[in-house]
């Protein structure tokens, strides 16, 4: 995993979480007592993120004690123990929900992307996330595709072209926008060009698009897209891609097909932490 921010988002995260005290541990827990607990468990699916809880621990309490019994990447069941942490309970007690928060969000995607990845079987097509993830998250949520044998899309605006309708309207046109757009960034960036019709797709094709979208297409126009481009362009399918869908949509010849889902729908992993 790179960690390049994750740090500084813990330390935001608890800050969020924590204030200026935790009322109901400072309260309640003197702070030499001292006890264990367990990551465990509650439902079947892809393990990501332990390595993220442990790492909110050692900030919160540098002595405390994380030992990962399962990896990112591991299919985990009901009533594995994921980690066992020692330390001061104060410590324990403080940090078990922003840990859990963390490990149990990105299982949930993880789960999801493998769930998908499986559905489109042996078919020669890449499954992208998209930029709709969780506003400071990005990182870490699309770390979790990845473990879930999934891979990423541009991560921001920042290190990809994606010419999107809006922008082929302000642009007056998709070859204006092409032209414009190749005039000024790098000859090693690739532009991306949406469109939502086989007359733009011909349009983009012309314009020398390197890649592009095709929006909420149905199947049949899916398969005549690939058809029409015949290698000249990836072509990747995007918009309504669901469990019902994937494996159809694979199976027309695209090249990639990008879901939003595997993040914004990806439902939180039941993992519970346990006082032992």
């Amino acid at each position: 995993m790179n960690w390049v921010g994750i740090n500084d988002l813990i330390k935001s995260a608890l800050a969020e979480d924590i204030g200026h005290g935790d009322m109901t541990t400072d309260s309640l827990v003197e702070p030499d007592i001292e006890a264990s607990g367990v990551f465990l468990a509650k439902a079947r699916g892809i393990l990501a993120g332990i390595e993220v809880s442990q790492a909110v621990f050692a900030m919160l309490d540098p002595q405390v004690s994380f030992m990962i019994h399962k990896q990112d990447g591991e299919t985990i069941n009901p009533g594995d123990i994921l980690a066992r942490v020692e330390g001061r309970a104060a410590s324990l007690l403080t940090g078990e929900r922003l840990a859990l928060n963390f490990v149990q969000r990105l299982s949930g995607i993880a789960t999801k992307t493998r769930h998908y990845v499986d559905l489109i079987g042996d078919a020669p097509v890449r499954l992208v996330d998209t930029r709709k993830t969780t506003p400071g998250l990005r990182v870490l949520e699309k770390y979790a595709v990845t473990v879930g044998g999934g891979h990423n899309h541009r991560f921001g605006l920042y290190d990809g072209v994606m010419i999107k309708d809006n922008h082929i309207l302000v642009a007056g046109g998709i070859t204006p926008a092409v032209e414009k757009v190749r005039a000024k960034v790098p000859h090693t960036l690739k532009i991306e060009v949406e469109v939502d019709t086989l007359e733009q797709l011909q349009e983009a094709l012309g314009a020398g698009a390197d890649i592009i979208l095709l929006d909420n297409m149905d199947l049949p126009t899916l398969k005549k897209a690939v058809k029409m481009t015949r290698g000249r362009a990836l072509l990747e399918a995007s918009g309504g891609i669901n469990e019902k869908t994937i494996a159809a949509v694979a199976r027309t010849g695209v090249d990639i097909i990008s879901s939003g889902a595997l993040t914004h729908s990806a439902v939180s992993l039941d993992i519970s932490f346990d006082i032992v």
